[in-house]
């Protein structure tokens, strides 16, 4: 039967006492040992007749040989209530191990110290074959705390504590703010010492088991057993921003934290450092002097959309992207008058993809403007292809704003018409967004007008759809605009869209400008807007977007499309 079992229960302090796990000290007020607990016995081999009286130096619990570190750590002892240490300490096999040291002072209700009760954490993370090196293999020099290498050992044996007690841990990744500035005014040693004078701050805000280390320059990594929140980490950051005295300056800090949580971000030690890096790195991007929490939801969706980038690198290397075409016809003399290149993808396991399907993954980065310089291309070769077979039709070729507005533009654009000589540069049309073109005036105007140098014209694409100016669409040397489909495809039963399609015909015939309407699907829309001043079209109601290869089929057959035809004698 155990001593629980007995009539004699022990009281909850007691019991803690006696069944922690760890190493418990008790020393008096001059820091001699009263007593101890069974666990400090098991891991140093050392009863309470042993050690009685005597200080934990006396029994080989020793701080760190930094000669600092040592005088910090007494001083420590001496001056606060609560400190935590790295040392090293002789096991029941004779040989030094690393620990961690937590004193709490104890005081009477007057204020003075009664006692000290003492925490020894063993740092056995460390390899077993690995235990007699130096302890500088596993210790930074400078502080006296955990490197990565040890930090590495932790992590992993963190998360395993973590996950048989059912508990949280969080890994912080701690950087001071211009530290290197800090660093060039104040010179390297009173930069050293200003970095051991703030691990020693830091290890201060630490409770129980936490951990903290130093990975490099002013890089720390805290490990967190207990629930942390917001609370915590601004009264850490309120902690850091108090002066520090060093070599008689007064010097100020602030840092930046980035924090993930196991298992909430269930990963691999070696990647929850990362991740909490990547935190702080996005503290750092918010202003600095704050926190930040790692969101896996939001990385996962960062890591899928990278993937995705990655393999549409792959379709335009591999040539799996594809042109589309769909023709625009003058609805009033039944002539057609030209045809949209649309991106599709023939993904070799997922088929033919639509540009909704892959075009958001690689919004405003250079992807961008690598497809651009593709589709152009593509379409003066198509151009040059057609004039072989007597198909001269202009094609319109979407350009993203990005890639307008970049510098070389013109250039490129005037390199690669130089490629197709044959190629009339009037038979390239480019459309860019009206939001391409109001983002910045200037540089749009600049641009368009070098290339309508080059003989290639420009529409404005889904007009009605961003910052329409009445200033702007006469500035801009445009010879088509194109009313967005999202208005003409509900314009017969959307008293708003209707209003919209009149607005833009109007202002279009006003400025004279043709237009062109999008997402013409029936008959009846054909005549609405015939009726309302606007002739050119393109929709599902004459023509899906097509391979170039159907395109001169479906041309024979156009002609014989006499409801559409028949629109001529509309008045």
């Amino acid at each position: 039967m155990s001593t629980l079992d007995t009539q004699d229960v022990a009281s909850p302090s007691e019991s803690a006492f006696r069944y922690a796990n760890e190493a418990i000290i008790i020393t008096n007020a001059d820091n001699q040992v009263i007593e101890v607990n069974p666990a400090f016995s098991e891991l140093t081999g050392l009863a309470l007749e042993d050690v009685r009286g005597k200080t934990p130096e006396a029994f080989s619990i020793l701080p760190l040989d930094d000669h600092r570190s040592v005088r910090l750590m007494r001083e420590e002892l001496q001056l606060r209530d609560r400190s935590k240490s790295q040392v090293s300490y002789r096991s029941h096999d004779g040989q030094f191990y690393p620990g961690m040291l937590s004193i709490n002072r104890v005081r009477d209700t007057q204020g003075r110290v009664d006692h000290h009760v003492m925490v020894l954490a063993d740092l056995s993370a460390i390899p077993a074959h690995a235990r007699h090196l130096n302890r500088e293999v596993y210790f930074d020099a400078l502080t006296g705390l955990p490197n990565l290498q040890l930090l590495t050992q932790l992590i992993q044996e963190s998360i395993q504590h973590a996950e048989n007690q059912q508990q949280t841990l969080a890994v912080c990744s701690l950087d001071i703010d211009h530290f290197q500035a800090i660093n060039e005014r104040l010179g390297l040693t009173v930069g050293d010492a200003l970095l051991s004078a703030f691990a020693q701050r830091l290890s201060h805000q630490l409770f129980g088991d936490d951990v903290l280390a130093r990975i490099g320059g002013d890089e720390f990594v805290l490990l967190l057993h207990h629930g942390v929140d917001d609370v915590f980490f601004e009264k850490l950051l309120g902690s850091i921003r108090q002066p520090l005295m060093v070599e008689g300056q007064v010097v100020y800090l602030t840092a930046s934290l980035g924090i993930t949580r196991y298992p909430h971000d269930h990963v691999q030690g070696d990647v929850l450092l990362r991740h909490a890096n990547q935190a702080m790195y996005r503290a750092k991007q918010r202003g600095r002097d704050t926190h930040h929490f790692f969101d896996p939801h939001h990385d996962r969706l960062l890591q899928a959309r990278h993937e995705q980038r990655q393999r549409f690198m792959d379709a335009l290397d591999h040539d799996e992207l594809r042109l589309h075409y769909q023709p625009q016809v003058d609805m009033r003399s039944g002539q057609v008058v030209g045809v949209e290149a649309l991106i599709r993808w023939q993904h070799p396991e997922r088929g033919l993809l639509s540009p909704g399907q892959f075009l958001p993954a690689i919004d405003a980065t250079p992807l961008e403007i690598d497809l651009g310089e593709w589709v152009i291309e593509q379409a003066l070769r198509q151009l040059a292809s057609w004039q072989t077979a007597n198909i001269v039709l202009p094609i319109n070729v979407n350009i993203s704003p990005a890639h307008l507005l970049t510098s070389q533009f013109s250039q490129r654009l005037a390199a690669l018409l130089a490629r197709y000589p044959t190629v009339s540069p009037a038979l390239l049309k480019l459309e860019v967004l009206e939001s391409a073109a109001m983002h910045d005036v200037t540089a749009a105007l600049q641009t368009m007008a070098r290339c309508q140098a080059l003989g290639v014209s420009f529409a404005i694409d889904d007009f009605g759809t961003g910052y329409s100016s009445l200033t702007h669409l006469r500035q801009l040397p445009v010879s088509l605009i194109k009313i967005d489909q999202s208005f003409v495809r509900d314009m017969l039963v959307d008293r708003d869209d209707m209003a919209i399609v009149e607005s833009v015909i109007y202002m279009a015939n006003r400025f004279q400008r043709p237009m062109l309407a999008e997402g013409v699907e029936t008959l009846e829309h054909a005549r609405a807007l015939m009726v309302l001043g606007c002739e050119l079209a393109q929709g599902y109601g004459i023509a899906r977007p097509m391979p170039p290869e159907a395109l001169p089929g479906w041309l024979e057959q156009w002609p014989l499309r006499d409801d559409w035809h028949g629109l001529s004698r509309l008045q």
